[in-house]
């Protein structure tokens, strides 16, 4: 079942990062056609202007490198609770928008992987059902994703991941997208590009005119259009049948003076054709507008027509020609179309018999050097070959490679860091592989005064410096002892430890103390599922599962307590009882994770009653829980666990029940408030 869970939330790990990845990337290359998207969807939410474009711009960007990052982090398992959140949150946003796209379908495509791969708005929510089904997997296990980078090196990949996101986006801004998935791309013949195939039907739309007269208004067909008494209101046009729509199907181009439409004559016009792109002169960059007119210039020796199209009114047209001085002809095209053409504002493209053979941002135009002889024979009059080999050469040699370098350099790193390892343990421990930790570990609950309980870490601190002890020895302090005896203490023979810590990692939970505040102390452990704190307190679960992962994060090690009650042991329920609290609390972690547990058994019946269960008793219950861990965890973890007795020992029959091949040692109450009881027990190890 572990298995199987573990391969799941893997399958599902991997089908969100390849998702995010591409989608972010698509994204990141395009940042201008993620902006328009985003206007069109604010548009259609009625906040038409209402975000500023730099601030749209800004927003395209950081969406695409956080999406393409999350997914790089999904697929190394990189700061895998917090990514795994990230993800989550990010497809219950996206699944709820992609759901009012779905119902109101305000747009016809949401954009989610740019001009890439287009799906309707029903398809994408359906994409998003099943990637956010994945997330919530994930986000459940997160720590069942397998590591590809070891944590120490994560924050290299994190840093090269976001650079070369924002970096690339930076150079698709300044010049043009790496990857041209529109329909105008290089190589594109746009006359052949609107044709519709023969015997393909087209679709129909119906035009509803709304018209007016003596203050009533009536809706009319083309059929039924009113004579010129009624006045004209508005309009709108309603797709009735689906059919063929071809990659190219609103290229046109109207003379602004004549109203003539001369789509066909530029299209079909032998020879070289200059476009220069903008959909709205009155946001275009003025910047380069020397080279423009240099072209313009070469154009007219060489008689090349050069056309401007644009969506533009006069008044802007008349300002860019004031401006730049431009004395090239303005003609009209749609603003959608033109943003489609060409992601740069103004851009130049170049026609050959109708076919697209080059654009260029208008960051980099051809220079007048470069416009030098007839066209035909320079090389900006050729075509240029798209090239996706050479830019997926360029993406593996800046991004894929480098990324699988750290990867082996860190596996192979700890591969050799951990044979090091092996060998020096083999040098020093020649018969036996590393044998678990023997401890005593002391709880005095809610007892003793400061001044008490410093005096008694001292006392006992004082009797282990004089007398070295054969194992660990921990003592568990309320909250208000722990920074005072940590001063107190040698910390070569005596350990500190906590009763608690909270379920939060910090804010507005009065009378709580935090695992980092536990730490800053200078205690080093943390007792966690005592019976007094499931039973008292209510303590859940899932309560002390974050209690574990908030305590390991701040690398204290965890004394974790299970055991059964006196009616679960009269039921024979005792093996059931303590796998589940294995089970519902830290079983969750990582074998990696789980060497920082300590195993406390107490059976609730026998904590300050006087009873004890037997040593027998002790240890099949001991042996149980072991065999539960090497069932999870395997047998090297299992045999390296510290498993402790925590049920009313005391120096009497602590040597009996410590030599039991289970029993690593005992977590200790009332006994270890005095010093002489509490030294009794941990001399039992020297018995």
């Amino acid at each position: 079942m572990n298995k199987t869970l573990t391969l799941i939330t893997n399958v599902c790990r991997l089908l969100l990062a390849l998702t995010f990845i591409f989608s972010g990337y698509v994204k990141a290359i395009d940042p201008l056609g993620t902006q328009y998207k985003m206007i069109e969807m604010l548009s259609a939410a009625g906040m038409t202007g209402v975000v500023p474009d730099w601030i749209t711009l800004m927003t395209a960007v950081a969406v695409a490198a956080v999406e393409f990052s999350l997914g790089i982090f999904l697929l190394m398992a990189i700061q895998r609770r917090n990514t795994s959140k990230w993800v989550l949150g990010i497809m219950v946003v996206m699944t709820a928008i992609t759901l009012w796209l779905w119902i109101a379908n305000p747009v016809k495509d949401c954009g989610c992987f740019g001009d890439a791969i287009k799906l309707s708005n029903g398809e994408t929510f359906a994409k998003n059902i099943v990637l956010l089904a994945a997330a919530i997997m994930v986000a459940r296990h997160p720590l069942r994703m397998f590591r590809f980078v070891s944590e120490t090196n994560q924050w290299i990949v994190i840093n090269y991941t976001v650079v070369f996101i924002l970096i690339s986006s930076g150079i698709c801004l300044y010049n043009l997208p790496l990857f041209d998935f529109r329909p105008y791309k290089i190589g594109t013949d746009i006359q052949k590009s609107m044709e519709i195939p023969e015997g393909a039907q087209p679709p129909k739309f119906e035009t509803t005119f709304i018209m007016q007269k003596g203050g009533v208004q009536q809706e009319f067909t083309l059929d039924n259009y009113p004579d010129s008494t009624w006045e004209f209101v508005d309009s709108k046009t309603v797709q009735t049948k689906e059919g063929y729509v071809p990659p190219i199907h609103d290229f046109s181009i109207e003379d602004k003076t004549t109203g003539q439409d001369i789509t066909q004559q530029v299209l079909t016009r032998k020879g070289f054709t200059f476009l220069l792109i903008s959909p709205h002169l009155e946001q275009a960059d003025d910047t380069n507008f020397g080279a423009i007119d240099q072209i313009y210039e070469y154009a007219k020796e060489a008689n090349i027509p050069l056309l401007c199209l644009t969506a533009s009114q006069e008044d802007a047209i008349k300002r860019w020609q004031d401006l730049t001085g431009a004395e090239y002809p303005f003609y009209t095209t749609d603003e959608t179309t033109l943003k489609t053409i060409i992601r740069s504002n103004p851009g130049l493209l170049l026609l050959k018999d109708g076919v697209i053979i080059n654009k260029w941002s208008h960051n980099f135009l051809p220079k007048a050097e470069e416009l030098n002889e007839q066209l035909h024979t320079l090389e900006t009059g050729k075509t240029v070959e798209d090239g996706v080999g050479r830019k997926i050469t360029k993406i593996l040699l800046w991004f894929i490679l480098p990324l699988t370098f750290i990867t082996l350099a860190d596996r192979t790193w700890a591969w050799s860091k951990w044979l090091r390892k092996r060998n020096k343990i083999n040098q020093l421990i020649k018969k036996r592989r590393q044998m678990r930790k023997k401890i005593v570990a002391g709880n005095w609950k809610m007892n003793l005064n400061l001044q008490e309980g410093v005096a008694l870490a001292k006392e006992v601190n004082d009797a282990l410096v004089a007398e070295k002890p054969n194992c660990d020895v921990v003592i568990c302090t309320p909250f208000i002892h722990l920074a005072t005896v940590a001063g107190s203490i040698d910390k070569s023979v005596l350990n500190l430890g906590a009763e608690n810590c909270a379920d939060k990692e910090k804010g507005a939970f009065t009378g709580e103390v935090s695992a980092e505040m536990v730490k800053s102390t200078g205690a080093d452990y943390v007792i966690l599922g005592h019976s007094e704190r499931r039973e008292y307190y209510k303590e859940t679960p899932e309560v002390l599962k974050e209690k574990v992962l908030l305590a390991l994060k701040n690398n204290l090690k965890v004394i974790f307590c299970i055991g059964e009650s006196l009616a679960e042991r009269e039921a024979n329920k005792q093996n059931e009882v303590c796998k589940a609290e294995l089970e519902g609390s830290v079983f969750n972690l990582s074998a990696e994770e789980f060497k920082n547990i300590v195993i406390a058994y107490e059976p609730i019946w026998a904590i300050g009653t006087g009873k004890t269960a037997t040593s027998d008793q002790a240890e099949e219950i001991h042996a149980f829980i072991r065999s539960t861990i090497e069932e999870k965890y395997g047998k090297e973890v299992a045999e390296n666990t510290s498993i402790l007795y925590g049920g009313s020992c005391n120096a009497k029959n602590a040597p009996e029940l410590f030599a039991k091949p289970n029993i690593d040692g005992g977590l200790i109450g009332g006994a270890s408030l005095k010093c002489a009881d509490f030294k009794g027990i941990i001399d039992a190890w020297t018995k």
